[in-house]
């Protein structure tokens, strides 16, 4: 399964062999499509270097799909080389010395078959020497598209004619071909009507993989001449006549290379027909049909917990089949830095992927398994878990929280150390505490922020080989304690004690007691029932009954828009939705088209809707100086007093009145807030798609249109960062508008007491989504649970010492807030936190989880 040539960080070089060492800088796909026609002579070469046997570089005779005509006379052959240029297979009947020995007229195929199973090893070919200027190489030839046997009334550029284009074969330079050169240079060269022949059989074969032809030479290299059987003035008594026919040979150099634009003008025909009243379908409309996704289903885990519990060893031995050694060996593919190695502590977030089917593991523990695409392989129709690390020192609660929140994770995976007892009692006999350890109890506030948090929880107790039977038993009595507070449900997962290594299969006896534990839980149960197992990755307990566990653990329902019996209705909620979670740099891309526009790759996942390779997207939203302007005069900025947005504040004072607000302000649409852009890759988990749909996690890889017609100076691209989201706009949609009005503020339901929330005007930091960012309070009051006409109101100090924790049940919070420095995009009915700048218990986690309910543009 694994390959070199799975992945090539530096694939071969498109480069012309006509274009001599000197000018071997200039690339084919950087120069004039213009053709260059002229003779042999002016390029000052008589034959070609012979054929690479890899690389992206093709010679052909020809790609006719017939025999090819018999010659009397070719100034490039001679007698002594007919037989080499026979070669099984072509369909040729080259020149011969003797006229006798030629057809007089082309011999046509006995049937379709043949022609039809030429052009299919044709394009199987064209494919390869694609990849080979890729740096992907996994593509399947099941995937290729049988091409369409050409005819008469068939165009070449008929966008009818092209196919779906192969995931990660986007990526490729693209390729070129060699139209009458034989495989050791020697140019041969074809009649002007079987060169455009085998031109247009190209442009067929390129179609069908979603590429196109561009022609770059066409030189003279020859004469010929041959004999044809005419009927003159239909005189059958005369009988047949030989005619003497006398042409040029030619030789031509043809690029074939992927282009996102005949996905993108397809995908605007459909639009157009829609428009016009032709029926299309309306769900096939959104996105380019046809292309390749990953049908696997795809389970989304992230491993929090405080530090040293042993999270980034546990990932390390179930990814990779190796035991730890007591000194973090398990761990050492996971970290990223250097002062990790040092200190032992995460401080950046790791990722890995497992694949299982039926009760087989794999990972890269598996001998034939060197990337995550082998992964996919292996998986297909099984199940593919996405597990994700973070760190536990409170110096790093940004990337805990991140880990949390950006990649929306199915379920949130909590790790123990068994021994937490032991080791908070030593810390708390020595006399000079080690900073951030004194009285923080990073467990139990560990435990609290992922019991508040709307995501189905399991516990994996690590290091049960270090912990005494009292230390575990305290442990244990902690964890408890705090499920049932939280009117949860444990469910203890004893292992049989026996020390697994290198597993490769589930073990069944591990199988059978997860499956017996999977198959009480309903849709309903995910957050009720908390699954706790017991591991040590130094000996290998446990580690079966947590890749049972993974390998079984219920997908939650499909995505679908947020809803909230307190929330108002969002009058623009999209269809499609993507949120970027990070960015990378994307090279210069390969097509003509977007030859000279700088790309970029986001990471994230699909909230709602899908996306597709060709689509035009919108990004943003972007922060500018028009977009901070709004109706008040004033620019929109937190002022030092906390005087805040003049809007939010009216809408905190009807809050304040009892009155729920209608909806959101009147937006102003800024045409900078929101940038267009065009989709040119996608990959999902790694593995080159075609589609993300709801629910995946993958990058993509985008291009911003611009409008400025000198593309050699352009301006600097658009600034992507963290938080922005992705959505498509409409068709009928002017260009003025977009699809989605960034928010300045909004407004939350929380079920904690309001007695413990910062007074207004603090400063907090606030998650949602993928955003992180500063915000102010505005206001805080109370309402009754289920009666959200009813305000108490806005809570004083007196208020809130009066408030009380039995009365707080039957209530709810409800929390205006601001943003300070940029607008953002708010889902209503999404999941936020609110962090105060300090931290009672020194852990940092401590936060407010609740719902958004309202959102001001």
């Amino acid at each position: 399964m694994a390959s070199v040539f799975t992945y090539d960080p530096d694939p071969p070089r498109v480069s012309s062999p006509w274009i001599l060492a000197d000018d071997a800088d200039t690339s084919p796909a950087s120069g004039a499509a213009v053709t260059q026609t002229g003779l042999l002579s002016e390029y000052g070469v008589t034959r070609l270097d012979a054929e690479p046997q890899t690389g992206p570089i093709e010679y052909k005779l020809h790609l006719l799909l017939r025999s090819r005509r018999g010659y009397v006379y070719m100034s490039t052959a001679d007698q002594k080389r007919d037989r080499f240029h026979a070669q099984p297979g072509d369909g040729s009947a080259l020149y011969s010395a003797s006229p006798a020995s030629y057809s007089a007229s082309p011999t046509p195929a006995s049937s379709s078959q043949p022609r039809q199973e030429r052009l299919q090893r044709l394009t199987t070919q064209l494919l390869w020497r694609l990849q080979q200027s890729s740096p992907y190489h996994a593509s399947s030839s099941r995937e290729v598209k049988i091409p369409k046997l050409p005819d008469g009334s068939t165009d070449a550029d008929s966008p009818d004619l092209y196919g779906t284009q192969i995931p990660g074969l986007e990526e490729s330079q693209g390729a070129l071909y060699e139209i009458g050169v034989s495989d050791d240079g020697h140019l041969v060269g074809l009649a002007k009507d079987e060169l455009d022949e085998s031109i247009a059989t190209l442009r067929i074969m390129a179609a069908s993989l979603g590429c196109g032809v561009t022609v770059l030479r066409m030189v003279i290299v020859g004469d010929c001449e041959w004999i044809e059987i005419a009927d003159l003035n239909g005189n059958a008594s005369q009988g047949p006549t030989q005619v003497a026919k006398r042409d040029r040979l030619w030789v031509a150099e043809a690029l074939i290379t992927p282009s996102t634009e005949l996905l993108h003008s397809k995908d605007t025909k459909r639009y157009t027909e829609s428009a016009e009243g032709t029926p299309v379908d309306s769900a096939a409309s959104t996105t380019v049909p046809g292309h390749g996704k990953s049908t696997t289903p795809q389970l989304r885990v992230t491993l929090t917990g405080p530090i040293a519990s042993g999270k980034s060893s546990l990932l390390g031995t179930l990814s990779t089949g190796t035991l730890d050694n007591g000194r973090g060996k398990s761990r050492l593919s996971l970290l990223k830095h250097r002062h990790e190695m040092a200190s032992g502590m995460t401080s950046s977030i790791a990722q890995e992927l497992i694949g299982y089917k039926e009760r087989l593991i794999f990972s890269f523990s598996h001998r034939n398994i060197e990337s995550w695409l082998d992964i996919h392989d292996y998986a297909n129709d099984g199940r593919l878990v996405f597990m994700s690390d973070s760190g536990g020192h409170p110096r790093y609660r940004h990337t805990v929280f991140r880990g949390l929140m950006n990649w929306a994770p199915h379920w949130m995976v909590l790790c123990i150390a068994a021994d937490d007892a032991e080791m908070t009692s030593r810390a708390h006999d020595v006399t000079a505490p080690a900073p951030d350890s004194g009285e923080t109890d990073l467990v139990k506030a560990h435990l609290d922020l992922s019991l508040k948090l709307d995501v189905p929880l399991a516990i994996v107790i690590t290091k049960l080989d270090l912990a005494s039977k009292v230390a575990l038993q305290k442990t244990m009595t902690k964890i408890l304690g705090a499920i049932r507070d939280a009117d949860r449900v444990p469910k203890l997962l004893q292992p049989d004690q026996q020390p697994r290594d290198q597993l490769s299969e589930i073990p069944q006896t591990d199988w059978d007691k997860v499956q017996s534990f999977v198959g009480n839980i309903s849709e309903q149960d995910l957050l009720k029932r908390v699954p706790i197992v017991f591991t040590s990755v130094l000996k290998g307990v446990g580690i079966g009954l947590v890749h049972a566990l993974l390998a079984s653990l219920p997908l939650p329902p499909a995505p679908t828009s947020h809803s909230s019996r307190d929330a108002s209705p969002q009058s623009e909620q999209p269809r499609n939705i993507f949120h970027i979670d990070d960015t990378f740099s994307l090279p210069r891309s390969f097509d003509d088209s977007l030859a000279n526009l700088d790309g970029v790759i986001v990471s994230g996942h699909v909230r709602l809707g899908s996306f597709s390779i060709g689509q035009t997207i919108v990004v943003g939203p972007f922060s500018s100086s028009h977009a901070l302007d709004r109706g008040s005069g004033t620019e929109y900025q937190s002022s030092p007093e906390g005087r805040g947005s003049p809007a939010l504040r009216a809408i905190s004072a009807t809050h304040s009145n009892g009155n729920k607000s209608g909806g959101s302000v009147s937006p102003s649409t800024d045409s900078d807030e929101w940038q267009k852009a065009r989709i040119v890759s996608i990959r999902n988990l790694r593995l080159p798609v075609g589609t993300l749909e709801a629910g995946q996690v993958g990058s993509i890889g985008l291009v911003f249109e611009t409008n400025h017609s000198d593309l050699t100076v352009l301006p600097d691209p658009p600034q992507i960062r963290r938080g922005m989201v992705i959505s498509t706009p409409t068709m009928d949609m002017p260009d003025s508008e977009m699809p989605l009005h960034a928010s300045r503020g909004f407004t939350a339901v929380f079920e904690e007491d309001g007695a413990q929330f910062p007074p207004s005007g603090t400063l907090v930091n606030v998650l949602f989504a993928c955003v992180r960012t500063a915000a102010r309070i505005l206001d805080v009051s109370v309402q009754h649970r289920g009666e959200t006409g009813e305000t108490i109101g806005p809570l004083d100090a007196d208020q809130k010492a009066e408030t009380t924790k039995d009365s707080s049940r039957d209530t709810v919070t409800k929390v205006t807030i601001e943003l300070v420095h940029s607008r953002k995009w708010a889902e209503l009915g999404s999941s936020v936190i609110i962090m105060g700048n300090g931290s009672h218990d020194g852990s940092g986690l401590q936060g407010f989880v609740g719902k958004i309910t309202d959102v001001v543009c």
